[in-house]
């Protein structure tokens, strides 16, 4: 008998039985006494290797005792802590139910195929934000609730299907926020839809050192200046040294995660990148190019008395990350637009120090950071104590209460790029993963 049958008959029986104590006197009441499987299943079950049925009896006629007999053998055989004496007993008892064991292996498998092949992750998330102008005298503060699902199918060996699944609300109004000043916004996802939104659903090829995406997906770069997702294709080569390519179409629409702060002519963009990583032990870095194409940008000036008109976006960005450690780490990344003539750059550096495991229950961790956020390059900004056109410092830390559950707390303090007016940011999250 394979190990993977013996792996899903035994889902089987846990699935389908309850683990109850046999009756002392007589475990099977229902299989005839005079069976020579009576006496060598009774031993088993004696010896603990097995257990029986909640009203401790097989039912049915006596095709379906058989059958129930096969369940038993099947999970006394997914047994490996057994004793010689036992195991010769498994083994003959598996030689008398053979036919019923190939039929019920057939079943079962496709049943816990059919189970495994779909798998669901997500979260429920709390978000608390405060913005503040200080030489504006101007505050905004809000709070969301977030729900989240990621379901992954498996379609064969090579291929799968992954989704996100996201609907929010306002806590303030109880309702979905639909505010059109960007100025208010704060950072992806800030309209809040309660309805349920399809973020992200994509088919993932993998064949070796090759990966290719078809669908709506995550770009690279998204833990910095591009945390979004367009809809078109990938393709990725390599091991420590990678390459990835990919081409479709960008949502620039108000109700995108877009972040500048200034009017576009076009809904959607043109879009191309590539980009060379490398990861190796302690280092990870990449070098990246984003093209995109649009009616108008519109590109925001510094002076704020006009706005530059230019269709192409034309970002360069180089990015590293080490880990001296299993505590200390620095990352950073720089990016430059060159088709904007100001608010063209956008960098960051950040120390960190340790940091949350949603799975174990009491880490920690905290980091520093300078950002200067540039909203002509930083067009879907990840960060949410310094926002796109601001520059600043962020501290944080994170923590985990229990298991699964991770508390974040940021502050930014800084400029404003373009108004020179200082700002003051504070951000709060609560995040339960399951």
């Amino acid at each position: 008998m394979k190990k993977t049958l013996v792996s899903a008959l035994t889902t089987a029986l846990v699935v389908g039985a309850a683990s109850t104590t046999f009756a002392a006197a007589n475990p099977f009441s229902d299989v005839p006494a005079d069976h020579w499987a009576y006496d060598a299943v009774s031993q088993l079950a004696a010896d603990g290797v097995i257990e029986g049925y909640g009203d401790t009896t097989f039912r049915g006629n006596q095709n379906i005792t058989r059958y129930e007999m096969a369940q038993m053998i099947a999970k006394a055989m997914a047994k490996s802590d057994v004793s010689a004496a036992d195991k010769a007993l498994i083994d003959k008892l598996a030689a008398e139910f053979s036919d019923e064991l190939n039929n019920l292996g057939v079943r079962v498998s496709n049943l816990e195929r059919n189970a495994d092949m779909v798998k669901w992750n997500g979260k429920a998330e709390y978000t608390y934000y405060s913005h503040r102008d200080k030489d504006a005298n101007k505050k905004t503060n809000d709070d969301q609730l977030l729900f989240r699902l990621e379901p992954s199918a498996e379609v064969n060996s090579h291929w799968h299907v992954n989704a996100r699944l996201d609907a929010s609300t306002d806590l303030a109004k109880d309702n979905k926020d639909d505010n059109a000043d960007a100025s208010l916004r704060h950072g992806s996802d800030s309209i809040q839809d309660t309805d349920v939104t399809l973020k992200r659903v994509w088919a993932q090829g993998n064949y070796g050192n090759f990966q290719v995406k078809l669908g709506k997906f995550a770009q690279i770069d998204n833990d910095s200046i591009f945390d979004t997702s367009f809809s078109g294709a990938e393709v990725q080569f390599g091991n420590k040294v990678t390459f990835t390519a990919g081409a479709g179409r960008q949502n620039m629409d108000a109700d995108s995660d877009f972040t500048q702060k200034f009017g576009h002519n076009e809904d959607t963009a043109n879009y191309q990148y590539a980009g060379l990583g490398y990861a190796d032990g302690k280092f990870v870095g990449g070098v990246d190019y984003h093209h995109l194409n649009a009616d108008s940008f519109q590109y925001a000036k510094e002076d704020g008395t006009k706005q530059a008109n230019e269709d192409n976006a034309n970002i360069w960005l180089a990015k590293a990350a080490y880990r001296f450690d299993k505590t200390n780490a620095l990352n950073g990344f720089y990016a430059n637009n060159t088709s904007a003539d100001e608010l063209d750059k956008a960098w960051s550096a950040q120390y960190s120090y340790k940091g949350a495991e949603a799975q174990n229950k009491g880490t920690w961790g905290a980091w520093a950071a300078y950002r200067y956020l540039g909203d002509n390059t930083d067009l879907f900004s990840t960060f949410d104590a310094i926002l796109a056109g601001q520059k600043g410092w962020e501290v944080g830390t994170n923590y985990a209460p229990f298991k699964n559950v991770v508390a974040t707390l940021r502050y930014g303090h800084g400029k404003n790029i373009a108004t020179d007016h200082d700002i003051e940011n504070l951000f709060g999250r609560v995040e339960m993963f399951f």
